[in-house]
């Protein structure tokens, strides 16, 4: 062993190199244990952080490639496909798988969009494993500025379908009217010509007008004794259509009792419509309208189509529950029960011979009655 106690019997230089080399020696064993401890130290690491995040949920798509993206479902890369127009009007309370068929069908397999402004990708999987399309998408879009966005408007421009998910269409039309989204779904609807529908909220929204929830929800027998009630706030809708002018809406039907409230709604139209007309839907019920105005209905349920024929109401006021009689014949309305295979239900343009049962509504000091059309 070499050390400094016995360089004097040895030349000072060549002591001093043997030390040297030893030393270097013991460092280098010393380096290589180090670097074999990091080395697996860091493998470990990076091996617990890739278990880690392969087990972490599906995340959105990053915000600023894709803004207001929950996700997506199949092919990421935009395609074009052939489509042909529709709209499909849902009454929520459950979706009809042939209904949703009818408008993936009209898709042409291509790009499927939901919009909504609260909610998740429940539609996502739903859609995409129903019917082969390229891919199912959901956009939350619960601001103005999101609404505005140019992203998220060519993301909507780019869709082979549009379905606009319930919710509350309050926020529909505080966030979307009159906005760069409102643009691109009429784009949808005029230039591109996809198939388009909603339900629930989303079903509200179609037609020419609105019952907007502005000051929330109410029931049909307050409705009827207090016609203008602020909780009834009816506006001018932000989608046009043509096969919808004239037109107000109302889901749920017959399962929350909507039929009153939805009349009150088209005595409330006279003052702007000749003859204002309504569809009630049904839960679990869907009526698919082709662009030449023929109709199917859809579902476990019934669809109600309802239209003022005799004349207005003979008292609407502020301070008088609703009194709309006309010899019984106030309201004409018919109803078509759905099937899974669609029954025909007429045309829309021609509403006075819809193919249903037909009857009558009346309004006697705010009660509603219903009568059998005589044969």
């Amino acid at each position: 062993m070499v050390t400094w106690r016995n360089c004097k019997h040895k030349g000072y230089h060549q002591c001093s190199l043997k030390i040297y080399r030893m030393t270097m020696s013991l460092s280098g064993i010393f380096f290589l244990k180090m670097f074999k401890y990091m080395y697996m130290k860091w493998i470990g690491l990076l091996l617990g952080v890739c278990i880690f995040i392969s087990v972490l949920p599906a995340q959105p798509l990053s915000e600023k490639g894709r803004p207001a993206s929950l996700g997506i479902t199949g092919d990421t890369a935009d395609v074009e496909a052939p489509t042909k127009p529709g709209l499909l009007l849902a009454g929520g309370g459950g979706d009809v798988d042939a209904a949703m068929r009818w408008l993936l069908q009209r898709s042409g397999g291509g790009d499927v969009v939901i919009i909504r402004a609260s909610g998740g990708t429940g539609y996502n999987k739903y859609l995409y494993d129903l019917e082969k399309v390229n891919s199912v998408e959901s956009l939350l879009i619960n601001s103005r500025d999101l609404a505005n966005n140019d992203t998220v408007a060519k993301m909507v421009c780019n869709a082979e379908a549009l379905f606009i998910a319930g919710g509350d269409q309050w926020n529909y039309v505080q966030y979307w009217k009159g906005t760069r989204l409102n643009d691109a779904i009429h784009y949808l609807l005029h230039n591109k010509k996809v198939p388009v529908g909603g339900t629930s909220a989303g079903l509200a929204i179609l037609g020419e007008y609105c019952f907007d929830a502005k000051n929330g929800s109410i029931t049909s027998d307050t409705a009827l004794r207090q016609p203008f009630h602020p909780s009834l706030s009816i506006s001018r809708g932000f989608i046009r259509h043509k096969l919808l002018k004239g037109l107000i809406t109302d889901s749920h039907y017959a399962q929350r009792n909507r039929q009153g409230r939805h009349v009150v709604m088209l005595a409330r139209l006279y003052q702007t419509e000749r003859r204002p007309k309504g569809i009630g839907i049904d839960e679990k019920t869907a009526v698919a309208m082709y662009n030449d105005g023929n109709m199917l209905v859809f579902g476990e349920n019934k669809a109600w189509f309802i239209q003022a024929t005799e004349g207005p109401p003979e008292v609407l006021r502020q301070d008088a529950a609703l009194q709309w009689q006309h010899g019984g014949k106030a309201i004409k309305v018919f109803t078509v029960a759905g099937s899974t295979q669609g029954t025909p239900a007429g045309n829309i343009r021609k509403f006075g011979r819809i193919k249903g049962v037909p009857g009558f509504q009346t309004v006697e000091d705010g009660r509603i009655t219903f009568s059998a059309a005589e044969e």
